[in-house]
């Protein structure tokens, strides 16, 4: 185990797979793969694999998104890097191909690739053009496609090695927003699944369900709540698409409150599956969400801090509701 940050240990995911597999191609734009961490050896994908393998790009997200798709269909595994201004780009790619393919050909053409979309995450200063990057709803609703988003370092890395090695095509989304979390992480490749949710805390007062970067902020709530006296229990998603519905129906069915928080808008995001799912299968709970308004987001980091779900915000929700 080695204290690493959330990029360092993606990238070693990545690098673990493709000296495993001499045909993996990873490609990317503007973004090199590159990471450092204290006491560790730079991580340099172009320089180790070399420009065949590591493919630096014009910027053209749908081009990227469709080169990894062929790959997937000749039977190499691939994986490309979208930025966060461009998560919204390759959508058609995704959406029309990357999941309908393997359905349409009957199963016989596997689809072995990953697709890590940076999210903003909500991010204050970028303005309204780049700041509102969180398109999991987007992906997540597309059919025959994984979506998961990690919110620590350690999931990072293994939900990176199980979607490397999935024979379905997987969103990765990526909060940038985490990006310089760090936390021990083991030095030997290791799977998260990718349709399991975490329990970060055990309670039986009420139920906390988050995901990404708004994991920081659900995990203050319940310190907040715990200090009240308020016993929480804390879900990490980590899967969107095949969401854990037996964890969340197990854990609301116990506590009998759920708060789903989301820093994504109001409207249709996560948290709004989270509490359907939750409503179809547990009678006489209450059921809440929290989340970013359906507003552009300004650029002025404290209008911005004011708009979004923080900590104290999701505490004062969940006061409410016991």
């Amino acid at each position: 185990m080695t204290v690493k940050t959330w990029m360092y240990s993606v990238l070693e995911a990545v690098q673990w797979e493709m000296r495993d597999d001499p045909a993996m191609t990873w490609i990317f734009e503007l973004t090199p793969p590159v990471a450092s961490n204290p006491d560790m050896p730079v991580i340099n994908l172009e320089t180790e694999f070399g420009k065949k393998r590591v493919v630096n790009t014009g910027i053209d997200e749908n081009w990227m998104c469709s080169a990894v798709l062929g790959a997937g269909l000749a039977g190499s595994r691939a994986a490309t890097y979208v930025p966060y201004q461009g998560a919204g780009m390759p959508f058609q790619v995704i959406q029309n191909h990357a999941g309908k393919l393997r359905h349409m050909t009957g199963g016989r053409a596997s689809m072995p690739v990953v697709f890590v979309i940076e999210m903003t995450g909500q991010t204050p200063g970028f303005a309204g053009q780049h700041s509102d990057y969180e398109v999991d709803s987007a992906y997540m609703h597309i059919a025959g496609v994984r979506t998961v988003v990690p919110s620590t370092p350690y999931d990072a890395k293994g939900l990176m090695h199980a979607a490397l090695r999935s024979p379905d095509p997987v969103v990765y989304l990526y909060p940038a927003g985490l990006r310089m979390l760090f936390e021990e992480v083991p030095d030997e490749p290791y799977e998260v699944p990718l349709d399991k949710a975490a329990v970060r805390q055990e309670g039986s007062d009420i139920t906390l369900v988050g995901s990404g970067a708004g994991m920081p902020d659900v995990l203050g709530a319940a310190e907040i709540l715990g200090a009240d006296g308020m016993s929480v229990e804390v879900i990490d998603l980590r899967a969107l698409k095949e969401m854990d519905t037996e964890t969340l129906v197990g854990s609301v069915g116990k506590t009998g409150r759920l708060l789903a928080v989301d820093q994504s808008y109001y409207t249709l995001g996560p948290a709004a599956e989270v509490v359907a799912r939750c409503a179809e299968n547990v009678d006489g709970a209450r059921f809440r969400r929290i989340a970013f308004p359906d507003a552009p987001p300004p650029a002025s980091p404290e209008m911005f801090n004011w708009m979004r779900p923080n900590a104290d915000g999701i505490a004062d929700a969940a006061r409410k509701m016991v």
